[in-house]
């Protein structure tokens, strides 16, 4: 973290810019910013968890549609 001291007789202006300009020569923003959207990516495992519970929903609702128990939407195109 960067660490100012004000000055005698400074007022809160400068001290806010040369706290800002230590804080952008440091790194630390840059680095922040560089981790802000990170999201690790899922593991194995978990993608094919993933993967066998969007089957087994697919199978649930295509029994349901076929027995009579859900009615299939039918999709409407948007005209733009």
């Amino acid at each position: 973290m960067a660490e100012v001291k004000r000055r005698r007789g400074e007022s809160f202006e400068s001290l806010f810019r040369r706290f800002s300009r230590r804080v952008q020569l440091s790194g630390r923003l840059l680095q922040a910013r560089k981790y802000r959207f990170y999201s690790p990516q899922p593991g194995e495992n978990s993608e094919k968890r993933s993967a066998l519970r969007r089957i087994a929903i697919g199978k649930k609702r295509d029994y349901l549609i076929k027995i009579g128990k859900l009615v299939e939407e039918k999709k409407h195109r948007s005209m733009h």
